[in-house]
């Protein structure tokens, strides 16, 4: 095991931490929702900087694998500051990440734009994720990891439709803006709502990446792989599915869609609470009834009626899924918690783009329901591991 140098650590501020919790919600909801705004924006943006959709939606991919890239770096590089001015830099690298993708006149400036984006989410998702510990008392932990993550179920439920909304009103370009601002804002939060968070330990790089050999974190690690792969696989292609299974329209789709980060925002605070007294058995539920439920919508969701309802069960289930798997991480790793949420971060985002690979490929080989299939066997492969592996 890496030798952790104990620095001083701050005592818990109940006063000021709820704050500082909605501080950080806020916080991951704006990187959230700055990582995923091209999706609703993909056709003018192409247009605009002249390249196909396709091309476009790069725009997204570059940004989780920078992410995925970035978080244990910055996580070793920066690990002996205080955090409150970290989350400040790095929000403060999105703010202007976000500013240069609404000003690039040409797809090379947008890509760097989106690198920008890339570290700075990738930076302050992995250290916020961390904190809630250090904020509140410990019988609010549980909470306070719920409300820290709701950022990022509630980004996928208003922060991309809000930003396609200003865009088709303003142009895309004041979506960006609109985020920067946005940016801008968390940044004073932090500021003013954080107290003063002093690195708890400094660990190296080699230290963060030795965290693999912990069978615990490792398994934890699979879990969120298998999960986010195949959750990713089949709703990145949900609009066709529903369309080839359910025969539902465009319109249709959305608010089906809407249903379902409905119910994903109630998963997560129900998983946190469910985490908070055992992580594996709420990993457990939470395999099993994703991996139903995506199994059963090319047999059962030929109705619009049976669609919804599996859509729902879908989103609470997933909903759970990233409060549930960081705080078996927190539990697996309590010496080297940031090390441990920066592999975490790390392996989500390239799950992500995993996911979306895995489902094109499976969808234009096979047939647009096989992204169900193979979202059904890894959320099994899920269940089978979280039964099986070392538990913290």
């Amino acid at each position: 095991m890496t030798r952790l140098q104990e620095t001083p650590v701050t005592p818990r501020t109940p006063r000021r931490g709820w704050p500082g919790v909605v501080a950080l919600a806020a916080g991951t909801f704006t990187v959230v929702t700055s990582e995923m705004l091209p999706v609703g924006l993909l056709t003018p943006m192409g247009d605009a900087l002249g390249v196909a959709e396709g091309v476009a939606g790069l725009t997204l991919t570059i940004t989780g694998l920078v992410a995925a890239v970035s978080s244990p770096l910055l996580t070793a590089l920066l690990r002996r500051y205080d955090r409150r001015p970290v989350l400040c830099a790095l929000m403060a690298v999105l703010m202007i990440g976000n500013l240069a993708a609404a000003w690039a006149p040409d797809f090379t400036t947008m890509v760097a734009a989106r690198v920008l984006v890339g570290i700075g989410m990738g930076g302050v998702w992995a250290i916020a994720a961390s904190l809630a510990v250090r904020l509140v008392p410990p019988a609010s932990v549980g909470s306070a990891t719920s409300l820290v993550f709701s950022g990022i179920a509630v980004a996928s439920v208003l922060g991309v439709p809000a930003g396609a909304y200003i865009g088709a009103l303003a142009g895309w370009r004041a979506a960006f803006i609109a985020a920067a601002g946005l940016a801008f804002l968390v940044l004073v939060a932090f500021a003013v709502l954080l107290p003063s968070l002093p690195a708890e330990r400094t660990v190296p790089l080699s230290g963060v990446l030795r965290l693999f050999g912990n069978p615990q974190v490792r398994v934890g690690l699979i879990v969120v792989g298998l999960l986010v792969t195949g959750h990713f696989a089949a709703y990145t292609y949900i609009r066709p599915v529903l369309e080839d299974v359910s025969g539902v329209g465009p319109a249709m789709v959305g608010t089906l869609l809407l249903l379902y980060g409905v119910a994903g925002v109630a998963g997560n605070f129900i998983a946190g609470a469910g985490a908070a007294r055992s992580p594996r058995a709420t990993l457990l539920v939470i395999s099993a009834v994703l991996a139903g439920t995506v199994l059963l919508i090319p047999a059962l969701g030929g109705t619009l009626l049976m669609a919804g309802v599996l859509l729902a069960v879908w989103g609470l289930a997933y909903g759970g899924v990233s409060v549930s798997t960081q705080t078996w991480m927190l539990a697996a790793s309590p010496d080297a918690r940031e090390g441990a949420s920066s592999l975490f971060v790390g392996v989500f985002n390239a799950a992500i783009a995993a996911g979306a690979l895995a489902g094109g490929l499976m969808a234009g080989g096979i047939g647009v329901t096989s992204v169900m299939w193979l979202a059904g066997a890894l959320a099994i492969g899920a269940l089978l591991t979280t039964a099986t592996g070392r538990t913290p």
